[in-house]
C-alpha cells in the first residue's frame, strides 16, 4: 500500500487549482503508479521535480491526463450482461413508462463513445427507430475533452466494429472512408458533454444509468459520494448498470440487485416525508397544555424578516414565508412543486448543487456575494443552506434562508473606498462572478447538428469544386475544337474565294449541278450570258431555268454525263438567245463531276457555256 506523500498531495492540489481536474478522490495506489510511470518517461526524480516540469511544459498536462484516465471501452462490452439488459430489464422498464413518455439515459465515463452508441442501438431495437428518435435522450459524459471529441465524431475503424453484431452494424452504421459512422438521424439523440463525477452536479430524472468499471478507480469515500449522486439522478424505477469489477455490497440502502452477477441494480426509493410542518401541543412547566402552537409557529415562520424556503428531501417545496414571496414571488401556491421548476433554483445563483452538497455532507453551507435585481435595485444576498434531520438522524429536507446583506455590503464598500483614498492609490474594485455551470441540452444538440450540417456543406463544396474543374477541362477542350473549326472555316473560305476568283476569270459561263440537276454553283459569266443572278439560280433545277438554251437537245448529253462512264468532255454547238434577246451560237460542254475518294463515282456535272457574242 502506498503511504501518503505530502509532495504527491501538493501535485494533486496543483492539478485541481490550475486545470480543474480533482484527482484527490482517486485511489492513491493506482493513481501513484500511473503518475510514477509518467515521471519515469520524463526523467523526473520526485513529485516536486515533476510539478516543476509541469509548470515549464504546459503540454505535459494532456499526456498526464491520458495516462491517468485509462479509457478502456468497446461496443457491447460483456455481451452476456447486455443481452440480459435487453431481454429482461428493458421490457419491464419500458412497460412501466406511460405511452410516449421521454426516456432519459446517462452514460457516465463514456470515453470514446462506444458504450453510449451501444445503448442507442439496444433502445432502438426495443422501441423501434421512429419511437427512439421521438422519446430517447442519451447523455454521455466524461472529464476527458479529447475523448469526448472522438466520441462526437461517431466514426470507428474495422477493429472497433468487430464486437458489433453484423446485423446491427449494417443497420446502424454507414461506411465513411476507411471506417464506419453511426447513423446521423439517431446520432442527434446522443448528447456529449463534460462532467466530473466528483465535482459537478448529476443529471436528473434518469431511467438508465451506466457507469462501467469507473467507480473502481475511486476510494471508498468518493465512491459513496458518487453513488449518492447516482441515487439522486435516477428516477424511482431507475436502473444502474455497473461493470464486472464493481460491487455495491455496502450500499444496500441505495440500490438492490436485479442481477448481481451481471452488476445490474435498481434504485431503492426513499420514503416520502409529510410535506409541511407538523407541530405537537407542548405542555407547560405546571403540566397544563399551551394551545395554538401550530398557528403560532406557522405565523412566526411566515413573519420572519428573512426570506425562507423549506424543501423536502426529494426537492419539493414544503414551506414558504412572506419575505420569500415579496422578494422572489414564491408563495404557498407553489407548495408541492419541484424546486427545480422554480426560477429561484437557478437565479440569482445556481442553488441545486449547494442543496445537494448540504444533503450529502450534512452540514450548513453559505453562499456569499450573491447579487439580485429586485424592484429596479440590486440587492446583496447571503444564502444559508441547512440540512434538516429528524431525531433518528434521517434527512427530512433542506431549509434555505436568504439574508439581505445589502447595507452591510455597502458599508464594506464605503470602507474599502475610504481606505483606498487615504492611501492615494485608487484601484478599481474587481468582483468575481461565479460561473453558472449548467448543461443546456437543446443548445448542445443544436450545436452538434450545425457541426454535422457544416460537414455536409463542406463535402458538397468539395464536390462542386471537382465538378467545376471538370467543366473547366471540358470548356478548354471545346475551345480547342472551336479554334480548329475556325481554322478549317477560314481555309474553306479561302478555298471558296479562290474558286470564285477562278470561275469569275473564265470567259465562259460555268454551272455546277448535282445528280438531281440542282445548281450548286453559277459564275458571273453565266449571269452576264443569261441574265439570271447567282442567288436566283443556286438551288434551282438546271432544266427549269428560264434561259435561252434549247434544253431538249442538251438533256440527253447531260443525262449521259451523270449516268456513268463517259468521255471527260462532251461538247455541242447550239443556237441560243442571250439575255438581250439576240441569237448567239453557244458551245456547251459537259464533264462529269467525280468523287474525291477515288471510286470514280459521279456526284454531278460541270456545264461550260461559251457564246460567240454576248
Amino acid at each position: 500500500m502506498y503511504p501518503t506523500d505530502p509532495a504527491f498531495e501538493a501535485l494533486l492540489v496543483h492539478l485541481k487549482e490550475t486545470r480543474g481536474f480533482d484527482f484527490t478522490g482517486y485511489k492513491r495506489s493506482s493513481l501513484m503508479r500511473r503518475v510514477d510511470r509518467r515521471m519515469t518517461q520524463v526523467d523526473s526524480a520526485g513529485y516536486a521535480d515533476y510539478l516543476d516540469y509541469l509548470q515549464v511544459h504546459p503540454d505535459e498536462f494532456t499526456v498526464l491526463f491520458n495516462t491517468v484516465l485509462i479509457n478502456v471501452t468497446a461496443f457491447f462490452r460483456d455481451p452476456d450482461a447486455w443481452a440480459y439488459l435487453s431481454a429482461e430489464v428493458l421490457p419491464a422498464l419500458l412497460a412501466a413508462k406511460p405511452a410516449g413518455a421521454p426516456i432519459r439515459v446517462w452514460s457516465a465515463g463514456c470515453a470514446s463513445g462506444e458504450e453510449a452508441y451501444t445503448l442507442a442501438m439496444v433502445l432502438a431495437e426495443a422501441l423501434g427507430i421512429d419511437a427512439f428518435r421521438e422519446r430517447v435522450k442519451i447523455y454521455a459524459t466524461d472529464v476527458d475533452e479529447e475523448q469526448l471529441g472522438e466520441a462526437r465524431q461517431a466514426t470507428y475503424g474495422e477493429r472497433e466494429m468487430e464486437s458489433v453484431p453484423p446485423g446491427m452494424a449494417a443497420k446502424y452504421f454507414e461506411p465513411a472512408g476507411t471506417g464506419f459512422t453511426f447513423r446521423k438521424d439517431l446520432r442527434r439523440s446522443v448528447i456529449f458533454g463534460r462532467n466530473d463525477l466528483v465535482q459537478d452536479a448529476p443529471i436528473s430524472r434518469i431511467d438508465i444509468l451506466t457507469c462501467r468499471n469507473t467507480l473502481m478507480y475511486f476510494n471508498a469515500e468518493t465512491q459513496a459520494k458518487i453513488l449518492s449522486r447516482y441515487h439522486f439522478a435516477l428516477c424511482d424505477s431507475g436502473v444502474l448498470f455497473l461493470g464486472k469489477a464493481e460491487m455495491l455490497l455496502s450500499h444496500g440502502s441505495l440500490f438492490h440487485p436485479i442481477d448481481l452477477k451481471r452488476r445490474i441494480f435498481r434504485k431503492v426509493p426513499r420514503a416520502m416525508p409529510i410535506s409541511g410542518a407538523v407541530f405537537a401541543e407542548a405542555p407547560t412547566s405546571d403540566g397544563s397544555t399551551v394551545h395554538g402552537l401550530d398557528e403560532l409557529r406557522n405565523e412566526a415562520f411566515s413573519a420572519s424578516p428573512s426570506a425562507q424556503l423549506g424543501l423536502t428531501f426529494d426537492g419539493l417545496v414544503a414551506l414558504t414565508n412572506r419575505g420569500l414571496e415579496k422578494m422572489f414571488g414564491v408563495s404557498s401556491r407553489d407548495i408541492g412543486r419541484p424546486f427545480r421548476d422554480l426560477e429561484i433554483s437557478y437565479r440569482p445563483v445556481e442553488l441545486r448543487r449547494y442543496i445537494e452538497q448540504a444533503q450529502i455532507d450534512r452540514r450548513t453551507l453559505r453562499v456569499t456575494d450573491v447579487e439580485y435585481g429586485h424592484n429596479g435595485d440590486t440587492v446583496n444576498l447571503e444564502i444559508q443552506v441547512s440540512p434538516l434531520t429528524g431525531a433518528d438522524g434521517r434527512l427530512l429536507g433542506v431549509n434555505l434562508i436568504f439574508h439581505d446583506v445589502t447595507a452591510a455590503r455597502r458599508l464594506q464598500d464605503d470602507l474599502e473606498l475610504a481606505n483606498q483614498q487615504l492611501e492615494a492609490a485608487y484601484e478599481e474594485l474587481q468582483s468575481t462572478n461565479e460561473e453558472l455551470e449548467t448543461t443546456n441540452e437543446e443548445l448542445q444538440s443544436t450545436v452538434e447538428e450545425l457541426e454535422t450540417t457544416n460537414e455536409e456543406l463542406q463535402s458538397t463544396n468539395e464536390e462542386l469544386e471537382t465538378m467545376n474543374e471538370e467543366l473547366q477541362s471540358t470548356n478548354d477542350e471545346l475551345q480547342n475544337i472551336n479554334d480548329q473549326l475556325r481554322v478549317s472555316t477560314d481555309r474553306l473560305d479561302e478555298a471558296n474565294s479562290f474558286l470564285e476568283t477562278v470561275l469569275t476569270s473564265l470567259r465562259a459561263g460555268v454551272a455546277v449541278v448535282d445528280r438531281d440537276l440542282r445548281i450548286r454553283m453559277w459564275n458571273k459569266r453565266a449571269v452576264d450570258l443569261w441574265g439570271v443572278r447567282s442567288q436566283e439560280a443556286v438551288g434551282q433545277h438546271f432544266l427549269n431555268l428560264d434561259i435561252g438554251l434549247p434544253f431538249e437537245q442538251l438533256r440527253p448529253m447531260l443525262r449521259a454525263a451523270l449516268a456513268g462512264p463517259s468521255p471527260a468532255f462532251e461538247e455541242i454547238t447550239l443556237d441560243a438567245i442571250n439575255r438581250r434577246g439576240r441569237k448567239v451560237m453557244v458551245r456547251v460542254a459537259f464533264a462529269p463531276l467525280r468523287n474525291e475518294n477515288g471510286t470514280e463515282e459521279t456526284v454531278g456535272a460541270i456545264i461550260v457555256m461559251e457564246a460567240d457574242d454576248v
